[in-house]
């Protein structure tokens, strides 16, 4: 059974730093589409970023520029760099694959896939 665990995250300063992890089991991270995803506080969970198998990326507005989606197929781990943190982005973050082959990324709720997810907290 495919598994994604996430790690990395924690309480910062408005203008801070994380880096996410999500270690990935039973599942190739080069060869199909990942993506992050967040759920605020008392809102819906939406897309972040993703990155699809030929190394395309897809952001979501609010953090274009800002956030960045990498992996290291060695490790079978996906990552999400967040610079300059706005308290905005305060949710429980969340990395997810889909099965099967996908060439273009994508931040839709088309994942078969999810991790538990890592609280991400920003204070003012």
């Amino acid at each position: 059974q495919v598994q994604l665990m996430e790690s990395g995250g924690g309480s910062v300063q408005a203008g801070g730093t994380l880096r996410l992890s999500c270690a990935v089991s039973l599942y190739a991270i080069n060869y199909g589409c990942m993506a992050w995803f967040r759920q605020p506080p008392g809102k819906e969970r939406e897309g972040v970023a993703g990155i699809s198998s030929i190394g395309g990326t897809a952001y979501a507005g609010s953090v274009r520029g800002r956030f960045t989606i990498s992996r290291d197929a060695a490790k079978n781990t996906l990552y999400l760099h967040m610079n300059s943190l706005k308290p905005e982005d305060t949710a429980m973050y969340y990395c997810a694959a889909k099965s099967g082959n996908c060439t273009i990324a994508t931040i839709n709720p088309i994942y078969d896939y999810w991790g538990q997810g890592t609280q991400v907290t920003v204070s003012s």
